[in-house]
């Protein structure tokens, strides 16, 4: 895309920016099947005009604007390049990802193509990917570090890009198995009230775990590699007593753990292994007086070397667009009225 200044002073701070879409992609690849990425990119940038003419994409307005809308075409364009399609989830997260390098409250250098290109796992027909710089960090951070904790609000894919992660490490050989875990605690339910063997009323504790397995690998080779002991899903309190070597090991919902459940778990490590913790500090089903394992341990493992905090927020939410804005007005809320999960931290459901 090239920018020349328009006929206003410079001093209105006026410019102009055209870019022509190389034949070999499609308009509506660039533009959204009935314009609807072109109408993300219009309704981000208002204060733009934005023409198409055949293959050509012009903008006017503000120079700031028009930058902005130079960069995030060309960001887009090295998108494309790859064979991924754009879709308007990803020009949103493009763009603010581009605004807050403009605006300095970025921390890093790495460019939306850069995020929304990198591949972790192909499975079935489709690529799992981080969509926002900081599940790309989280995730990379995996790759640099032995132990590494995913904290952050529901929809982050936390635990989602663990498993992939995971399952990419058992694939390329760098472990011999995966081990997927959680602390079987009720979110205000009773375990003994559920009907069933101890196997049944924990199951539905570890389904979240077995759902993301079969997005990944063969549903038919699941039962094979557990029955071999590839892949493994138990309870926490199944750790006690172990060392697991070569291993993948997850940690899921890792809020739930108390203080002593978190040392036991962090001590199994063994050699040739990586851990991923993950947990949302503001969702904990302990029982009163129970202080979380996951808050704790940010205190105690903050700046020791080989292991990583990666904090996700609202902003990195990739569920329905509602859920950020429910993460963020419980935030605003508990800030505003001293609460927690909109408890009252002096109240009969005191969660620590």
């Amino acid at each position: 895309m090239t920018q020349t200044p328009t006929g206003h002073s410079p001093a209105q701070g006026q410019a102009r920016a055209q870019f022509t879409v190389p034949a070999q992609h499609p308009m509506v690849s660039v533009l959204g099947s009935g314009d609807s990425l072109l109408r993300v990119i219009e309704k981000a940038f208002p204060a733009a005009d934005i023409h198409v003419r055949g293959n050509e994409i012009s903008a006017s307005g503000a120079a700031a604007d028009v930058a902005l809308v130079q960069r995030l075409f060309d960001e887009m364009m090295l998108v494309l390049r790859t064979g991924q399609p754009m879709t308007e989830d990803a020009v949103e997260r493009s763009i603010a990802m581009l605004r807050a390098s403009e605006n300095g409250t970025s921390d890093g250098q790495e460019t939306p193509a850069e995020v929304l290109t990198q591949n972790i796992l192909s499975s079935r027909g489709r690529t799992i990917r981080p969509k926002t710089l900081n599940q790309k960090r989280y995730v990379d951070a995996i790759d640099k570090h032995t132990i590494v904790f995913g904290i952050g609000p529901a929809g982050t894919g936390k635990t989602y890009l663990a498993m992939a992660k995971a399952v990419q490490a058992l694939q390329s050989k760098q472990v011999n198995r995966i081990i997927l875990t959680r602390p079987a605690v009720e979110a205000g339910e009773r375990l003994g009230f559920l009907p069933g063997t101890l196997y049944e009323k924990i199951d539905p504790y570890l389904r979240p775990l077995y759902d993301a397995l079969h997005d990944m690998l063969d549903p038919d080779s699941i039962p094979k590699l557990m029955a071999s002991g590839v892949i493994e899903v138990a309870p926490l309190a199944y750790m006690r007593g172990r060392t697991l070597n070569d291993a993948f090991i997850i940690l899921d919902e890792a809020q739930n753990t108390s203080p002593e459940q978190m040392k036991m778990f962090l001590t199994r490590l063994g050699f040739d292994s990586k851990i991923v913790i993950t947990g949302d500090v503001t969702q904990v089903d302990l029982p009163n007086g129970t202080k979380s394992g996951l808050r704790q341990v940010q205190d105690i493992l903050e700046g020791v070397e080989d292991v990583h905090f990666s904090r996700l927020s609202s902003q990195d939410v990739v569920r329905h667009k509602l859920v950020g804005r429910i993460v963020d007005a419980y935030e605003k809320y508990d800030t505003e009225n001293g609460t927690e999960n909109g408890t009252h931290k002096g109240g009969r459901n005191k969660r620590k």
